[in-house]
Order: structure tokens, then C-alpha cells, then sequence
């Protein structure tokens, strides 16, 4: 039975300002030990898209089929802002989560962070920055075929499939990462180039295998695990850039969804951040 729910959008401090953050509630009594919270961050290259996605995308699931709280963040696009300004915006709703939690009916220790294509990218960094600056603890990650490296990649180096593709990616990586393109690129613009996975929140992904990320998803797994962190990926044979999304009737994207919501019951039943 799917939960009502109430939305709410708000303005919060950040690096440019004010960023607006995209609130999800599920209404009726929460859990005694609080619900999950969830920052869920949008894809769209990090040159599009909008917190309002959410609706479409595995987000608004967490909301109504498990009673997360499920907080989606506007944050600032390339071009006009390039890194960190995204960066910076979903850092500040994770901080709005933690700081938040009581009045939200968060469990505290239980802060998981999620988020498609450029939104796993950023799920990825926001991990990596909350374990640096040792302020909030993470619980859970998922970042869905995420957009991780801005090196060519075996896989993103002469890719034409449907609907993101190695030219678009190279050109969202010239926006993002604007006079840092083609230079020193810190792990927290491109994730893929982070050296210590030691201490980062356990992980599950999944990613099709005629993708342009379908490498740097592997590679990104595979170092988790090579640091000691439980992370797990599912591979969608021939299956393109957010096939789940764009496709969601065909068996693979049933697939997809199933797993990725066994996954996410068993971190709410297993992961827990001190």
C-alpha cells in the first residue's frame, strides 16, 4: 500500500546563497526510531535537469513505498556555475538533513544519499567530502550509473548509444568543470579520481553495459570493495543510459527496479551511521 505523502519546497543557505531543496514527507506516524532520510540529487550532466524529477525517478519509491523522507536539492547548472557550485548546494541539503532531523522524524544515524547519472556523480562526491570533513555521517549510497570520470573511459571513449553518448559527455565535462578541464581535476569534480575509498558509506549501483559510464561504474565498485567497503553492482547486458527510467516497462527496467528496492530494505534494516 503505497503511503500519502506531503511536498514542500524551500530555500537554504548555500555557497551561492540561497539553493531551494524539494521536500518529501510521508504522512501517518513515523517509525519509533525515526524514518530514513534520503537527499536524492538529480542527473541531467550537470548541465539540466530539476529537484522536481524526483517524481519520476527511483526518489519518490523511497517516499511512498518505504516512508523515507526524501529531500531533492535545485542546485546551481553549468555553464553559468561550474563546480563546486552543485557540489556546494547538495552539501548544504545533506547539512539541512542532519541538522533537521528532529523536526523531520529523521533517525539521525540513518542519512542515506542516492541520485541518477550526474546525481550519482555528486552522490558520490557529497560521500567523499561528509567523510573528509568528518561532519555527517552517511549510512547508505546510491549512485545509480553514475557520471564519475572525466577521462575517456574503455567504455565512454567511442560510445554513440541512445541518449547520452561520448560527445555530450565530453562537452557536459568542458561545462562542469570549466578552467579545470583537461588539468588537476580534484576527486571531488570527478570522483574517479579519488586515491583513499577507505571509510565511505556502503554502496549499491547498477548500470547497463552499453553505456558510456559502465567502466567507471565497475572501476568505482571495485575500489570501494578493494578498501574494504561493501558495495555491490548489477549489470544490465546491452542496456543504455538510464534505460530504467526511459524504457520502465521492458523487463530489464522491472529488473532494475526490483533490485534496487531489495537493496535499499535491506541498508534500512542493516546500515546505520554513528
Amino acid at each position: 500500500m503505497e503511503r500519502a505523502y506531503t511536498t514542500e519546497k524551500i530555500k537554504i543557505p548555500s555557497g551561492g546563497g540561497n539553493s531551494g531543496l524539494l521536500i518529501f514527507r510521508p504522512e501517518g506516524t513515523p517509525p519509533a526510531r525515526g524514518r530514513t532520510g534520503v537527499l536524492w540529487i538529480h542527473g541531467g550532466g550537470y548541465v539540466t535537469g530539476m529537484a522536481e524529477m524526483a517524481y519520476f525517478t527511483r526518489a519518490i519509491t523511497l517516499v511512498k513505498k518505504f516512508g523515507a523522507v526524501v529531500v531533492s536539492p535545485e542546485y546551481r547548472l553549468a555553464p553559468r556555475h561550474p563546480y563546486p557550485a552543485a557540489l556546494e548546494d547538495c552539501y548544504a541539503a545533506l547539512t539541512y538533513l542532519r541538522d533537521c532531523a528532529a523536526e523531520l522524524n529523521i533517525n539521525p544515524s540513518q542519512l542515506m544519499v542516492g541520485g541518477e547519472s550526474a546525481g550519482g556523480g555528486l552522490t558520490a562526491a557529497v560521500c567523499m567530502l561528509a567523510r573528509d570533513r568528518g561532519e555527517i555521517a552517511v549510512a547508505f549510497q546510491m549512485p545509480l550509473y553514475p557520471m564519475l570520470d572525466d577521462r575517456d573511459t574503455p567504455s565512454s571513449r567511442d560510445n554513440h548509444a541512445p541518449g547520452w553518448n561520448t560527445r555530450r559527455n565530453r562537452r557536459a565535462w568542458r561545462e562542469y568543470l570549466g578552467e579545470l578541464y583537461g588539468g588537476e581535476v580534484p576527486c571531488y569534480a570527478a570522483p574517479a579520481r579519488q586515491t583513499d575509498f577507505s571509510g565511505l558509506p556502503p554502496c549499491y549501483t547498477f548500470v547497463g553495459d552499453a553505456e558510456p559510464f559502465y567502466c567507471e561504474t565497475l572501476e568505482f565498485v571495485e575500489k570501494l570493495r578493494g578498501a574494504g567497503v561493501d558495495a555491490n553492482v548489477d549489470v544490465y547486458p546491452g542496456r543504455f543510459h538510464a534505460f530504467d527510467l526511459l524504457q520502465p516497462f521492458t523487463n530489464d527496467a522491472r529488473r532494475a527496479k526490483e533490485e534496487f528496492e531489495r537493496r535499499y530494505a535491506y541498508a534500512v534494516e542493516h546500515y546505520f551511521a554513528p
